[in-house]
């Protein structure tokens, strides 16, 4: 006979893998895009002012619909959106692969964010609601939290083998196969529900208004590179999409169904998790570019060699988020383990901060890679915990995408920061006659002590705001079935 609680859980483990896969894909490409850069660039004919925006156009309409998206998905079911999602980025990977012009690229590209947004923003949601026991849950959240985290630094391997063995357009034509096995997977493996209905949140004012808000505010953070920080371009802007975020919220303050029920932010946890995670993803990704660009042009490292640098960290974050994460937020508690990983990320960002112009990747980068690697498998999945943890079964996916916001935004606005100063410096030393490798070696140098500044702050947040979970967090919410 027949054990079906076990066949549901299996189920839902194979549902995960589902889930991760298409995670996986779209966090992949985030990455992969960058090592093939040069090589689009001569084969399409762009500018450099040009080659930026197969970047920022992705990042545009990937950050700036990610709340949105997660409402929608409670409105009209976590499962289609995360299908839908997957359906558009596949299609986009497609028309990106085919491009024979700039201006083609940057539109597919722009499709692709709003693909890779609607499957990303429901995710998290779904993981809660499938596994509703604490402790499956937190195992969930580790591997969820390992394919986030990890999968970055395996773009960077995979960009370089598949753009130097084959060419840049297979960069995207890899995502077809494996968006279509994901598809068909999620279709037949993935639990779905209808959701709470339109006329419960259908809050089209509050969504232009969030919307046109991140948007704005993602496209002026990455031209700040290009038009600086107190340029009229950056001040006009930037005013321009906080304005929009306090309409937003006044909106949601009167609206009889708005698109962010302000309960959601009345949890200590889901507001301190998000702003420690804007702070401590801004230092890490920011650290992670200029890291592999220090590797690249001080190091004279290529595409593969960066990747394999990294993967130390990715094995890393593997073995904590999958293997040990839940037990030690069981057994210490969220909080505490959130810290001490970003402890170990400190020490890390700290070691970066003594990377010579000559630097040997056994004395001087494996220790970095390794506390970097072990800290954020720690510090991820107890962080996504923490921010999912006031989430109803209503708000899930509004969370999962208020979760996925802060990450990119963080990101945007770290890599930003930490771009313009530590190019500011290098300037600077070449002009005063310092030799190219200590100018750029100085310059990443102070970069890196900045995301340690960053990751710094980040703890004082989780410190002063964020509290234990109450055992009344772990109560099981219903797991959608069919």
């Amino acid at each position: 006979m027949i054990d079906n609680t076990k066949r549901t859980a299996d189920s839902r483990w194979l549902a995960l893998v589902v889930l991760c896969t298409g995670m996986m894909m779209i966090i992949l490409d985030q990455t992969i895009v960058n090592v093939a850069l040069p090589a689009i660039r001569t084969d399409l004919g762009f500018g450099q002012a040009g080659l930026a925006w197969i970047v920022n156009a992705y990042l545009i309409a990937f950050g700036g619909l990610l709340l949105l998206a997660g409402r929608l998905g409670d409105l009209i079911g976590h499962k289609r959106v995360f299908v839908l999602g997957l359906v558009v980025f596949t299609v986009a990977s497609l028309l990106c692969g085919l491009a024979t012009s700039p201006g083609t690229l940057i539109g597919a590209r722009f499709v692709q964010g709003v693909g890779g947004a609607l499957a990303t923003s429901v995710t998290l949601g779904m993981i809660v609601r499938m596994f509703p026991e604490p402790g499956e849950r937190a195992k969930a959240i580790g591997v969820f939290s390992f394919v986030s985290a990890a999968g970055a630094s395996i773009g960077l391997l995979l960009g370089g083998v598949l753009t130097q063995l084959l060419n840049w357009h297979w960069i995207f034509f890899v995502n077809i196969p494996v968006g279509v096995v994901a598809v068909l997977a999620a279709v037949r493996l993935v639990p779905g529900a209808p959701g709470i209905g339109l006329g419960k949140g259908a809050d089209v004012v509050g969504a232009v208004l969030i919307t046109s808000s991140v948007m704005l505010g993602v496209y002026t953070i990455v031209e700040v590179e290009t038009h600086g920080w107190v340029s009229a371009h950056t001040l006009v802007l930037g005013a321009l999409a906080i304005a929009l975020l306090g309409g937003f919220a006044v909106r949601q303050a009167k609206a009889a169904n708005p698109l962010l029920p302000l309960r959601v932010l009345r949890s200590r946890n889901v507001v301190g998790a998000n702003g420690t995670q804007i702070l401590l993803v801004a230092g890490m990704l920011g650290m992670f570019f200029l890291g592999a660009l220090y590797m690249q042009l001080v190091l004279g490292y290529d595409a593969m060699e960066v990747g394999l640098a990294f993967l130390p960290l990715a094995v890393s974050i593997g073995t904590l988020s999958v293997g040990f994460s839940a037990r030690l937020n069981a057994r210490f508690g969220e909080p505490r383990v959130l810290l001490a990983g970003m402890a170990l990320i400190l020490v890390g960002l700290l070691m970066f901060t003594r990377a010579p112009a000559d630097g040997d990747y056994v004395r001087h980068l494996l220790p970095v890679v390794l506390p970097l690697g072990i800290g954020f498998g720690m510090a991820s999945p107890a962080l996504t915990t923490l921010a999912m943890s006031g989430a109803t079964p209503g708000d899930a996916g509004l969370a999962s995408g208020l979760v996925n916001t802060t990450m990119q935004v963080g990101g945007a606005l770290g890599l930003a920061v930490l771009a313009t100063t530590s190019t500011s410096r290098t300037t600077a030393l070449l002009a005063e006659g310092v030799p190219t490798a200590q100018a750029l070696t100085s310059g990443f140098h102070l970069a890196f002590g900045i995301s340690a500044t960053l990751v710094a702050l980040a703890a004082v947040v989780a410190v002063t705001v964020i509290r234990p979970i109450p055992a009344t967090a772990g109560a099981p919410l219903p797991v959608a079935v069919g």
